[in-house]
């Protein structure tokens, strides 16, 4: 029997929506898939060296607020000058509280699982971003290097 593949699109480079790529991706090398993750737009966030992500509480309104702030502070005072900060340094603290790995160790974890991280190639163009910035580890394609293995895998996700 064949070993199931896992596809998977990153597009987001905050940090609440860094985690899901990176869990799934660890989970499912663990488990015995073959895994990628093509990391494009704003996803290339997640590849850099030093990763420096903040959480997006604006436009997220599903996201829950420490001290109830959901039900009294307004969506958009979200937007206030150092409000993302803010945000950031309690999601931290709250997941460092509960035991849940940093962003970096969940990366180094795929990479040690020898899931294939790729970064869009026209993106890095688009945005002309220095592949200096970027993990040596990592490989560099388009669409078409995604398909190659998307358009084989049992499983395909877009984060």
């Amino acid at each position: 029997m064949s070993e199931k593949k896992l596809a998977i699109i990153a597009t987001k480079g905050t940090l609440d929506w860094g985690y899901p790529p990176f869990i799934l991706a660890s989970t499912a090398a663990a488990l015995g898939y073959e895994t990628q993750i093509f990391f494009t737009f704003y996803g290339l966030q997640l590849l850099k060296k030093k990763i420096n992500v903040k959480v997006s509480p604006l436009g997220n309104p599903g996201m829950p607020m420490p001290m109830g702030m959901d039900k009294w502070f307004p969506v958009l005072g979200t937007a206030i000058p150092g409000m993302e900060a803010m945000m950031t340094a309690m999601m931290k603290a709250k997941m460092k509280s509960k035991g849940v790995a940093s962003l970096e160790e969940l990366r180094e974890m795929c990479l040690e699982a020898d899931v294939k991280m790729i970064a869009c190639q026209m993106t890095v163009d688009l945005f002309d971003m220095n592949q200096s910035d970027f993990l040596d580890e990592i490989e560099y394609g388009g669409a078409a290097t995604f398909f190659e293995f998307a358009g084989e895998s049992d499983i395909c996700l877009y984060i």
